[in-house]
């Protein structure tokens, strides 16, 4: 097998003159040496750049980072300082957002199930959308407002309705959200989008002012995207409402041969689409994964390398389902390479497992690695930056990895590493 495919690797990496990685002018065993494995390590130029493009491609305040993807405060920060709005979908996504000194009025609060808790602390910051998901939530909405709970500016809430198109985009179907049997918002098919449009009109509870959808994640079919834009104009044009939220989900690519669009590449196809079809609301997105994912590596040590003969090879490394759930939850692939040797040739097929009581722990079931790979080496697995930190765990009270950003010889520790405290922090006995 070739060496790993360098457009996998974050935009700054390099490899040294002995062979090593470097990401952001930092090498990277320096960096584990320094933080420990496992380890995400960001190349913060990279964010900067995809948070950048976003904003430029869609204007002032028509892209919004998907914090689910990857949040901590120095993401989001970065998000907004370079000229981005936040999607928050809990209280806690929020109260992270707020912590960084980004603005209320910069986060716009998502969520299926939004308690009353959550609802009153998002009117009561003053965040800048409420994306409804249900006529239990409209509910919620009316009960607050009976209770006096209003905006800092003293008003209803603003809020976007989600609306569930009917697309159905080709990926995971735990990750599909748009198609008609759907956890997530009001239904278009079946005519509860419309009755939700009415009663929203007519409720002093809230203020609508747009509609939203969201076809699902890690779509790599700009032709899923102009589906759904021509679902919702379809929709939402009669209705010439101020602003339509086409969601996010553009897709990334994971392994070796994918190709997935770029972010400019996305919002021509949508907006293209989306004045051909006679929109005049305004138009923003919401990604996520496009932003993050390409920029970090996890960094691994082997501990064990156990060669079954006529059977398989098992390298075990010192993370797993704890730090990456992706492989067990969705089957996704993954690369694998050695950080002392990124352009060397992986001719080994092994499965990489982690250290949890699991047979079904493995975060690469047929990895591609050099023939020479040892107990001590360090193994990386790029495309790493988006739902690693934000979905891990503490299965087996193993404590979740630090996260390091590095930029121009530069690293920065912006989450440490748990500690055996911070795991009986809650356990009160």
């Amino acid at each position: 097998m070739r060496p790993v495919q360098r457009s996998l690797l974050p935009d700054h990496a390099t490899v040294e003159p002995d062979g090593s990685m470097a990401i952001g002018g930092c090498r990277i065993d320096d960096l584990a040496a320094e933080f420990g494995t496992p380890l995400f390590v960001y190349d913060e130029a990279q964010l900067r750049a995809r948070c950048r493009a976003a904003a430029d491609t869609f204007g002032a305040g028509r892209a919004i980072y998907a914090t689910k993807a990857f949040l901590c405060r120095a993401m989001a920060r970065i998000a907004y300082d370079e000229g981005m709005l936040l999607d928050v979908a809990s209280g806690g996504e929020l109260a992270v957002a707020l912590a960084a000194d980004v603005p209320a009025d910069a986060c716009v609060m998502h969520g299926n199930n939004k308690s009353f808790d959550e609802l009153r602390t998002g009117i009561t910051a003053g965040v800048r959308r409420i994306v409804v998901d249900s006529f239990d939530e409209l509910d919620r909405l009316d009960v607050l407002h009976g209770e006096g709970v209003r905006t800092p500016g003293g008003a209803s809430p603003s809020v976007l309705l989600r609306i569930t198109p009917g697309v159905h985009a080709h990926t995971h179907e735990f990750i599909a959200t748009g198609q008609d049997d759907s956890k997530f918002g009001f239904n278009l098919g079946n005519g509860d989008a419309l009755r939700a449009v009415g009663r929203a009109t007519d409720s002093p509870s809230v203020d609508l002012v747009g509609l939203h959808c969201h076809i699902g994640s890690n779509v790599f079919e700009a032709s899923s995207f102009a589906k759904a834009a021509e679902v919702m104009a379809g929709f939402a044009v009669p209705l010439d409402l101020p602003e339509l939220v086409l969601g996010g989900g553009l897709g990334v690519a994971y392994v070796d041969g994918e190709e997935a669009p770029t972010i400019s590449q996305w919002g021509s196809v949508l907006l293209d689409a989306c004045t051909a079809l006679g929109v005049r609301s305004a138009v923003s997105v919401e990604p996520g994964r496009a932003i993050a994912a390409a920029a970090a590596i996890t960094v691994y040590t082997v501990g064990t390398v156990k060669r079954i003969p006529d059977v398989r090879t098992y390298v075990a490394v010192d993370g797993g389902m704890s730090d990456n759930p992706r492989p067990v939850l969705y089957g996704s692939g993954y690369e694998t390479f050695l950080t002392r040797a990124v352009d060397a040739e992986r001719p080994l097929v092994a499965r990489v497992v982690g250290k949890h009581c699991e047979s079904g722990d493995v975060l690469a079931f047929e990895a591609s690695l050099p023939d020479d790979v040892v107990v001590g080496d360090l193994l990386a697995m790029p495309v790493t930056g988006a739902y690693g930190h934000s979905m891990g765990s503490n299965y087996n009270k193993i404590a979740r990895p630090p996260v390091v950003f590095v930029a121009d010889g530069q690293s920065r520790l912006v989450v440490r590493r748990e500690t055996v405290d911070d795991l009986l922090a809650t356990d009160v006995g």
